[in-house]
């Protein structure tokens, strides 16, 4: 359930998701060839069983059950150095699954699960899509109907205290997870997950709900944390408190030294158990993770200017374009590169709370995202680096366009009633155009009043909007104080384009800890933030853009609940073939843009990483992990010559 240069560099993208995506496509009908349909019964009426190394929901899975290691990994890459990272903003606890106080960086990275996954929740493997493999289990087993799966797990799986990892850590986890975790999760899984039962120490089941879809059962019940029972009992702690002091994990990092609001230092455990596992050759390759925190964004630059920290990846256009033209970066102690990214680019964006009655009338949103001048900031901001972004599945194959067509038209038929008429006739959501001379457009000024009139906002002699009963139009944009020069600019232009409308907005700029919990309580108006992009289905969907935890979901910070949205992701869920389940996807990228729930701003098709030239990473780079604190590595040398010539103490 619930992890723009150049138009060459995007269709290069696209086309490598295409080539995945038709490879997926023959592994299904080799599988139908084959006749092993999900539910089917042999010959003496007992439903077939799989047993397996790994998971994926078509059962295609890349590597084989004796892999030797990842091949995009270096199985000879060396052990050992440090690598430091920068992180903005401020933190008072140091356990993840809470909503009560702010985690540091990297708190959930020291626990496992039985499936594998890289350090902070990315993608293990990485140059796959939605295959996961075994880790705290051996292999696993499920009936071909996924009604049930048993999870086999390693006898020789450690805790970083000695203890052993055993299948009642696992019930534990999962129990506590529903009984004090999030709220949206727990509804969502209880739903979904009515049973488990530990057969013995290193055996567990996972039961799941007649009559809904088979999606994200097996896999969520195989990304559940691994938290010490043991532990939890002896402390009495809770999982719902903020604390400083955390349950040990299984995982190769361990907590070495915590100074709160300052920095936090994991080091490589030397006794981790699962140091030669094949998921782990040529991973996890620093003896020492340090992350420093600093007050702002500009701090946090200067920081790693001075040697502070040893590696970033930039966000900010302004930086990259003109930051780094310094004697480090001249002299090559500080590389800068552009990595490809294979992943759609994280929807981010001006976000609607749609639980503001004034915000639930299209219209008000349509004329407030009017004021969003992309090409004038592009250019003005940002140096022409970006592209504007139209899609929740951005320059992939999923990227709705035009009217539908083919099987996305056909699958919206299917829905009936509940698909608007004109959402066959229209085309896909496409954002505004504006002229990258003025900051304030004025034909897009134009059409924002009209809107505003016709719903009922007209102008006073004081030049401010108000209803029928005398009620100013006014909105609060909430605003981390934290962020960078150029993030920091949009919005006070987007805000002041926003003000020659006749709203009255104000940009409220807080602090990242009043931010976190403003955030929590959806205390705004509009806020800058993201939702997650998908190239696959599954629950997690409902729990992002569904209706069943709309009014709460951390997830969900718009609060959308469309009665559309949740019909395409139900279907989706329930899709018996890759061809099915793109089509739906589709259309929800479809519906999404239909619904508009926030203003879409920009994305980079490529990470912009600089560093400190004692670092190495494999070529090429996976597509859908950057990977740099979990396959890149440490070059001693190239380190001790940094020393030497002063460019690291």
């Amino acid at each position: 359930m619930i992890n723009p240069k150049r138009p060459a560099r995007t269709a290069t993208r696209a086309k490598a998701v295409r080539k995945r995506w038709a490879e997926w496509g023959a592994v299904g009908m080799l599988i139908a060839g084959l006749g092993l349909a999900a539910g089917q019964v042999r010959a003496d009426g007992h439903e077939a069983i799989v047993e397996t190394h790994g998971y994926s929901f078509y059962g295609d899975l890349t590597y084989p059950a004796d892999f030797e290691h990842f091949d995009y990994v270096n199985p000879d890459a060396p052990k050992g150095g440090e690598i430091a990272l920068g992180v903005v903003g401020t933190f008072d606890s140091m356990h993840p699954y809470t909503r009560k106080g702010r985690a540091g960086a990297l708190s959930s990275s020291i626990y496992e699960s039985l499936l594998g996954e890289g350090i902070n929740g990315t993608a293990a493997p990485a140059d796959v899509y939605a295959e996961y493999y075994c880790l705290l289990c051996e292999r696993l087993e499920y009936d071909e109907g996924k009604n049930w799966v048993i999870f086999y797990m390693r006898p020789e799986a450690r805790v970083s205290d000695g203890s052993p990892v055993t299948a009642h850590d696992i019930a534990f986890s999962h129990n506590q997870l529903l009984d004090e975790g999030l709220k949206s999760y727990a509804d969502a899984v209880r739903k979904r997950i009515p049973k488990v039962e530990v057969i013995d120490d290193h055996t567990i089941k996972f039961f799941f709900t007649e009559g809904i879809s088979r999606r994200s059962l097996i896999d969520q019940v195989g990304f559940v944390p691994a938290w010490s029972k043991k532990w939890y009992e002896e402390t009495g702690a809770g999982l719902d408190e903020s604390r400083l002091n955390i349950s040990p994990g299984s995982g190769p990092y361990v907590v070495d030294d915590v100074d709160v609001n300052r920095r936090i230092v994991y080091k490589r455990n030397p006794d981790y158990w699962a140091n030669d596992l094949p998921f782990n050759v040529g991973r996890n390759n620093f003896d020492t993770i340090r992350v420093e925190y600093f007050g702002d964004a500009d701090a946090a630059f200067q920081g790693f200017l001075a040697g502070e920290f040893t590696y970033r990846t930039e966000g900010d256009s302004k930086k990259w374009a003109t930051g780094y033209d310094t004697p480090k970066v001249t002299s090559g102690a500080i590389k800068t590169v552009e990595l490809p990214d294979g992943s759609p680019p994280t929807p981010s964006g001006i976000v609607f709370n749609l639980l503001r009655e004034t915000l639930q009338d299209v219209r008000v949103r349509e004329a407030i995202s009017l004021a969003y001048n992309f090409e004038w900031t592009n250019e003005s901001l940002q140096y022409g680096l970006f592209q504007q972004r139209a899609s929740f599945t951005q320059d992939t194959p999923l990227m709705a366009s035009g009217v539908p067509e083919g099987a996305e038209k056909a699958f919206l038929e299917s829905l009936g009633d509940v698909v608007p008429a004109g959402l066959f006739t229209e085309e896909a959501r496409m954002p505004h155009t504006s002229n990258a001379a003025r900051l304030f457009d004025r034909r897009n000024a134009r059409r924002a009043m009209a809107l505003l009139d016709e719903a009922g906002w007209a102008v006073g002699d004081d030049g401010v909007r108000r209803n029928a009963d005398g009620d100013v139009l006014s909105l609060n944009f909430l605003f981390n104080s934290s962020s960078g020069d150029t993030l920091t600019g949009f919005a006070e232009n987007f805000v002041a384009n926003v003000k020659n409308l006749g709203i009255a907005i104000t940009l409220e700029k807080v602090d990242p800890s009043q931010y976190t919990a403003r955030e929590r309580d959806r205390d705004y108006d509009l806020v800058y933030d993201a939702y997650a992009a998908f190239l696959g289905t599954g629950t997690g969907l409902m729990q992002r853009y569904g209706s069943e935890a709309a009014e709460f979901s951390l997830f969900n910070p718009a609060g959308l609940a469309s009665p559309l949205v949740d019909a395409i992701i139900e279907a989706s869920l329930n899709a018996d073939t890759r061809e099915d389940e793109e089509a739906s996807l589709m259309a929800l990228d479809r519906a999404l843009r239909h619904e508009f729930i926030m203003i879409p701003v920009w994305y980079k098709p490529t990470h912009w990483v600089a560093f400190y030239d004692m670092f190495e990473y494999p070529e090429p780079i996976p597509p859908y992990a950057l990977g740099q604190l979990d396959f890149w590595w440490y070059n001693d040398e190239k380190a001790q010559a940094l020393k030497t010539s002063g460019a690291l103490r």
